[in-house]
């Protein structure tokens, strides 16, 4: 077994939310090694909120990400009610971005080095955290004072998990009549299905049954298209193409922030969301941000300690749970056929609509988190 220098900071994971905490540590007194295995970075759109854009900002990464602006949402159901939210009503260039999932890994692991290794079990030490990874040839150890768990979709711990009972396609898909700058949330019976701007098409997440998700996997493009017409309504015209299909299942799993002594979980690895609204990397990266500026405050001797870990977890309780819950609560409420509650949320959905200031509650809190500061 090699042993590597003793360091203050052991993050494993090479996602987004690694990489974020490591490089807003990196060039201070906080000493980090990264962990990461090499796989491809997978290739995929996802949503960043202007909040997120300003963390990118802060770590100097913003400008090379590529990405294509949202300056509107527009949330709909079937029948009566809609509203929109629009960035011109808040001050601000767009309210989020699409950009490439490995554009933006791309562009922050370059910035970040990382031992190419796996994490594969951590031992207690009075004063510090002995963490055992594992690499192509050999295994490693070393010693930190905290370990931060970023491996994104393993929650870690004991937790809960809730099974929505839904799966999500993905794939990218052209309009006839696009409208640019323009994201649209549809609420159907079976999930909300999302059409994000992604340069000259649109990513497509589709929530839906696993029966249906399967069925939409096998079925022909045109067919597919067909359908997803139907499901979405004449706002954009036809659908002329798609890209390749994929699913995955969709549930809400989340553990504790520190799951064990001198750990830590960040992002996925402490909750991980339904993709509704797009909150589960914009909240990672809060995380991410938030335990980087406790870490550049604190004296050394308090890295990891338990004051250390039980005051990150107040700070970031009510950031957490807000997200958890808002993402919880649109699935629950809009998932379902029932009369009375379309009802409801037509209503619902058109006096948010008429009222300004409940529209900038809630713009403000998907863009910027609980706390709602920029």
């Amino acid at each position: 077994m090699v042993e590597l220098p003793e360091v203050d900071v052991v993050v494993a994971g090479g996602g987004p939310v690694g990489c974020a905490l490591a490089l807003a540590l990196s060039e201070s007194s906080v000493s980090v090694l990264r962990i990461a295995d090499e796989a491809a970075a997978a290739e995929r759109p996802i949503a960043l909120s202007h909040g997120s854009r300003l963390i990118l900002e802060r770590l100097h990464s913003w400008n090379s990400i590529p990405h294509t602006p949202i300056e509107t949402i527009h949330v709909s159901h079937p029948g009566f009610g809609r509203t929109v939210l629009r960035s011109v009503d808040h001050a601000l260039p767009a309210l989020g971005y699409v950009t490439a999932y490995s554009d933006l890994v791309g562009r922050l692991s370059t910035r970040c080095t990382f031992l190419g290794a796996s994490l594969t079990r951590w031992e207690d030490d009075p004063d510090a955290v002995v963490v055992k990874l594992s690499g192509r040839a050999e295994t490693f150890e070393v010693r930190a004072r905290l370990l931060v768990l970023a491996d994104g979709g393993k929650v870690s711990g004991a937790g809960r998990t809730r099974d929505y009972g839904q799966h999500a396609l993905v794939c990218e898909v052209a309009a006839e009549r696009p409208r640019r700058g323009v994201a649209w949330e549809r609420f159907t019976p079976e999930g909300p299905l999302a059409l994000l701007p992604h340069g000259e098409r649109y990513a497509l997440v589709w929530s839906t049954s696993p029966a249906r998700a399967r069925s939409l996997i096998d079925c022909e493009d045109g067919k597919f298209l067909a359908q997803l017409h139907e499901a979405f309504g004449d706002r954009m015209g036809e659908f002329r193409s798609a890209s390749r299909r994929a699913v995955f299942p969709l549930s809400l799993r989340r553990g504790p922030l520190s799951p064990h002594p001198r750990v830590v979980a960040v992002g996925n690895a402490a909750q991980t969301l339904h993709p509704v609204a797009g909150q589960g990397l914009n909240l990672g990266l809060r995380d991410a941000w938030e335990l980087a500026q406790m870490l550049l405050d604190a004296r050394k001797p308090e890295i990891g300690s338990p004051g250390f870990l039980n005051s990150y977890v107040r700070r970031r309780r009510l950031d957490r749970y807000a997200g958890i819950g808002f993402t919880d609560f649109l699935v629950k409420t809009f998932s379902n056929s029932f009369p009375a509650v379309s009802v409801i949320r037509g209503a619902g959905l058109a006096m948010l609509d008429t009222a300004p200031a409940a529209r900038n509650f809630l713009a403000r809190r998907m863009i910027f988190g609980a706390r709602a500061l920029p």
